[in-house]
């Protein structure tokens, strides 16, 4: 499953991401975790300490890479170079499969502990000053946009993306890529408006979105995330001692987790996996190619001085029975 976490900035989206990303690794489930935020939290959340999660690898960095390992022996990529974020694969293209070793995965991905699972940790990169103005945020993220375009992953196999604060996503077609999207949402007038954003701009490409009410302290709370978000509040969490603990840098077993906080990770869980049977990888594919030939044309034909609309395979249909190329 690909699953994403967004909200407002001090929503809580990465204390959520980071314990749901150990609730499924305790499970021994196979899971791949991605820092794609503007700011870089994950990995501390994850445990590690300053040091160990500078020095991750920045998927930006080695984008290069990325797009010379994906675009494998497709004919129809001239060059690395030519590829753009939104680039979907097509027969002769390379793709990224959950459990298996690959040179992106060796490049990009670092194995971190958590409680008897481990999971690989991959992140965009630290937001710098060299980000602003002419620069974009955007092109360390689109390393992870390229990166789900041709990843294939099947039942039981999580694919867990902590995404940039606010309605960023919108930015480029990545709010798609995902079986369902969790957003975390205080029970605030402020909370609940990213919310709104994301359900109106993403209504009409069929996005599995469900609300996560965080910091719920009381009936009252809970009643206005009802009344603000209906039916699709999923589940709500409150207070963690667990979670203060973990904040401070000295987090118990996770089998200490309040029994309350277990049970709502448990629901994510579930509404993850139910996802599964109504996937639709044409429809997915679709999609690809809609914002591909969309970037293409208001920016992506002239950076690259190609008519990137050739890239798009019309036969192809990503999807777990696609074969890898020899």
């Amino acid at each position: 499953m690909k699953i994403a976490f967004v909200g407002k900035g001090g929503s809580g989206k990465t204390t959520l991401s980071s314990l749901f990303i150990r609730h499924l690794a305790a499970t021994g489930a196979p899971v791949i975790a991605v820092d794609a935020d503007i700011n870089q939290h994950l990995g501390a959340a994850l445990g590690l300490d300053e040091a160990e999660a500078a020095a991750l690898p920045a998927m930006g960095d080695r984008l290069p890479l990325i797009k010379d390992y994906l675009r494998g022996g497709n004919p129809r990529i001239a060059s690395a170079e030519t590829m753009i974020k939104t680039t979907p694969p097509g027969e002769g293209s390379r793709l990224l499969r959950v459990q298996e070793t690959n040179p992106v995965y060796d490049a990009c991905a670092r194995p971190v502990e958590l409680d008897g699972g481990a999971v690989r940790l991959m992140v965009t990169g630290p937001f710098t000053d060299a980000d602003l103005g002419v620069a974009c945020y955007h092109s360390k993220t689109g390393a992870v946009e390229l990166c789900l375009n041709h990843l294939v992953d099947g039942p039981d196999e999580y694919v867990v993306v902590d995404m940039t604060a606010g309605s960023d996503s919108f930015a480029s077609g990545m709010f798609t890529r995902f079986d369902i999207t969790f957003l975390v949402a205080e029970p605030t007038r402020k909370g609940v408006s990213v919310y709104r954003q994301y359900k109106e701009y993403a209504r009409d490409f069929g996005v599995e979105l469900r609300v996560v009410g965080n910091k719920v302290q009381g009936p009252d709370d809970l009643d206005f995330l009802r009344a603000e978000v209906g039916e699709d509040l999923l589940v709500t969490v409150g207070h963690s001692d667990w979670v203060r603990a973990m904040e401070k840098g000295r987090p118990p077993r996770f089998d200490l987790l309040e029994d309350t906080n277990r049970s709502a990770l448990s629901t994510l869980q579930a509404a993850a996996d139910a996802t599964y049977e109504r996937r639709d990888w044409e429809r997915y594919t679709r999609q690809m190619v809609h914002f591909h030939l969309k970037n293409a044309q208001s920016w992506g034909n002239e950076r690259t001085g190609v008519d990137l609309a050739a890239q798009v395979d019309p036969g192809f249909v990503l999807g777990e029975s696609v074969t890898q190329p020899a």
